[in-house]
């Protein structure tokens, strides 16, 4: 792997983030690489620099990583986390090790995890469309009520095919990696991470289907919403937009995938336990 320039996301908020970034900086311009700095929650301003960048490192946590690879969807770069946070089950490095282990990762040594991503497509209304969105998800797109608490109605169907009316506090489609994070607390499965097939789980159903489905990766999920109250369209968690009464979003397996350069083995299954306690 040739890298020529690499880009920093950092969290904003943890100081220490941004204190590494700019120490990773220093080393990587030392070896004569290119680099470019952005706090992680600019993201069109992170977008805006991606061109060309052959790593991108994320300083923080799950959270910051879900943001890096929003910047780089539909780029090569792959994605080295370097954990802060609580929580780092997509992370791959310590602060330490992230000082020990760069120069292995810029020599080549590290491996390339390639992630299934979901592609969400916005309508205002289920045959009109106006003011289309297209969304990538590396974790999961999720329909859920606003901030009255009060269930919404989601028409859900599969290939085109009808298959209920959830009355629940939302839906949850998440990939097999987003297996492990808000769909898991709805009571779906696990999947291993390299796995295509992605989840359809809804949350708090209230008389109507309570069981998830595994949907094979051809599949096309459309839901339209059926409330008189506003719902919420989020995706990956820090994407959120409001809804109104007839809106449809189609959600597919993307052509695009989240890449993350890793120098740790794969251990998922012995690993599984401790990373979802939160635990390194």
């Amino acid at each position: 792997m040739d890298v020529k320039r690499v880009g920093i996301l950092y969290h904003p908020v943890i100081e220490a983030a941004y204190i590494l970034a700019k120490e990773l900086q220093q080393f990587l311009t030392s070896k004569g690489i290119s680099v470019w700095l952005c706090p992680a929650w600019e993201g069109e301003k992170a977008r805006a620099q991606v061109t060309g960048t052959d790593l991108m490192l994320s300083i923080g946590g799950d959270g910051t990583i879900l943001r890096a690879v929003q910047a780089v969807v539909l780029n090569p770069a792959p994605v080295t986390g370097i954990n802060l946070g609580k929580l780092g089950f997509m992370t791959e490095l310590s602060a330490d090790e992230a000082r020990d282990k760069l120069p292995a990762l810029l020599a080549g040594d590290g491996w390339i995890d390639e992630r299934a991503m979901l592609e969400a497509e916005l309508f205002t209304s289920d045959q009109e469309r106006e003011s289309l969105h297209i969304f990538y998800a590396l974790n999961d797109v999720v329909v859920s009520r606003g901030a009255v608490a009060r269930v919404v109605y989601v028409n859900a169907s599969v290939n085109g095919e009808p298959l209920t009316t959830y009355k629940a506090d939302g839906v949850i489609v998440a990939t097999a990696t987003g297996s492990t994070g808000y769909s898991l607390a709805a009571g779906g499965p696990i999947l291993h991470p390299q796995a295509k097939e992605f989840l359809l789980v809804p949350t708090l159903p209230h008389l109507s289907s309570t069981y998830c489905l595994v949907l094979p990766a051809t599949a096309v999920v459309k839901l339209r919403i059926n409330t008189d109250h506003e719902a919420i369209l989020s995706i990956d968690g820090h994407i959120n937009l409001p809804l109104n009464n007839g809106a449809a979003i189609t959600v597919k397996h993307s052509s695009a995938t989240a890449r993350f350069l890793r120098i740790h083995p794969n251990t998922f299954y012995s690993s599984l336990e401790v990373r979802l306690k939160g635990k390194q």
